[in-house]
């Protein structure tokens, strides 16, 4: 009699968020082990071939590669689906239909069991299988119900993998489509001296115009899960830039990057002839910074040139404290967070006040954002 010990179904569902190869490959390690085979495989039906997506086989078999494929006609797998075949055979090679397979004889093939592969919205996706070179009589009605039960883990594991690679699809379609259609514009936002009210300058803004509507921060967070965040905060730093000549000299244009754009090559490029004594980068205080000397080394002949530093969104978190220490910003933003209400909040008023002393110390400018009452801009004009 048969069972599973702890590497095989108990520990299946033990582990929590592996993604899709590992739940397979526990799987297929799980039946093979469990069934005495040598080799156990998911294949996908594709293009009229069976494609061995995922293998676990013992050392001294190495019967299949990974990658590797067959036309579909010529599998077993193909057979099984259509009922020229069963799902469990004891030996293969007592079987007429079986026989006309050439693996039958070349390997050759004894005992077999396969099952299909169907995803949550019912289409076939192809087998799970497992096999030997040898017999075996032993195998029972409930090795195929395992086989089963295994087969619909793995599915529902394959669906959740296909439906990420789709939506992953569709989000790279929209960015894609947001880049090339014109659907990136800027805004800007004035900065003014609290003391004497004019603008000294000019924070740029993203925006999207363009569907799905959403904030601007949600684009940046899509672009950054597929891995091309840089290419479009640098198209948007381009965007911003672009005006700049139109505006009046000493006022300066502030732009967003995250520390993954600025040690892009692309930012040297882009800001090559641009009059950065008249440009500020903000870093956001969400955006990890893992290495602060890379960062401080690509930052410093910018720096060389005029340039100035920001760290956003001081006092929403821990990492704008680490920002402010780790790269000797010229400028430190207070968070909205911080400024909303400050006349009325002695515990807002009082990190305020403990970062201007900091800015006054170190010869840092302080920026406040989202001034939106009198009462907020005398609270501020005090400190």
């Amino acid at each position: 009699m048969r069972s599973l010990s702890s590497e095989g179904l108990g520990g299946l569902l033990s582990p929590q968020g592996e993604d899709t190869p590992q739940l397979l490959q526990r799987c297929l390690r799980a039946i093979r082990t469990h069934l005495d085979m040598e080799a156990a495989f998911v294949s996908e039906f594709k293009d009229g071939r069976r494609w061995f997506r995922q293998i676990d086989q013992t050392e001294s078999a190495a019967l299949l590669q990974v990658g590797g494929f067959d036309p579909l006609e010529e599998s077993y797998c193909q057979r099984v689906v259509d009922g020229r075949l069963p799902e469990l055979i004891h030996d293969a090679r007592q079987l007429p239909e079986a026989l006309r397979l050439a693996a039958t004889r070349a390997l050759p093939v004894g005992a077999h069991l396969s099952v299909p592969l169907r995803l949550r919205d019912g289409s076939l996706y192809g087998t799970f299988c497992c096999f030997s070179r040898l017999a075996d009589p032993s195998l029972r009605a409930r090795d195929l119900r395992l086989m089963r039960v295994l087969a619909d883990l793995v599915a529902d594991g394959l669906s959740t993998e296909l439906e990420s690679a789709r939506q992953r699809a569709q989000a790279r379609a929209r960015i894609c489509a947001a880049q090339r259609d014109g659907a990136l514009q800027m805004v800007y936002q004035p900065i003014r001296d609290v003391a004497r009210g004019h603008v000294v300058g000019f924070e740029a803004l993203a925006r999207f115009c363009t569907l799905p509507p959403r904030t601007p921060d949600l684009w940046f967070a899509e672009a950054a899960e597929l891995g091309c965040s840089a290419e479009l905060e640098l198209q948007a730093i381009a965007a911003a830039l672009a005006p700049l000549a139109r505006i009046p000299a000493p006022t300066y244009l502030s732009i967003n990057a995250s520390p993954s754009t600025l040690l892009h090559p692309g930012l040297s490029a882009l800001l090559e002839g641009c009059p950065l004594e008249r440009v500020v980068i903000e870093i956001t205080e969400h955006a990890a910074v893992e290495h602060y000397e890379a960062l401080v080394t690509a930052l410093r002949p910018l720096q060389r040139r005029g340039l100035q530093l920001a760290i956003d969104d001081a006092g929403a978190g821990y990492a704008s404290f680490r920002h402010v220490l780790n790269l000797a910003p010229q400028q430190i933003k207070l968070d909205i967070s911080l400024t909303r209400n400050i006349h009325g909040d002695p515990s807002r008023a009082a990190l305020a006040a403990a970062l201007c002393s900091f800015a006054r110390a170190t010869g840092c400018l302080i920026v406040a954002e989202g001034i939106e009452s009198a009462a907020e801009l005398q609270a501020l004009r005090e400190l």
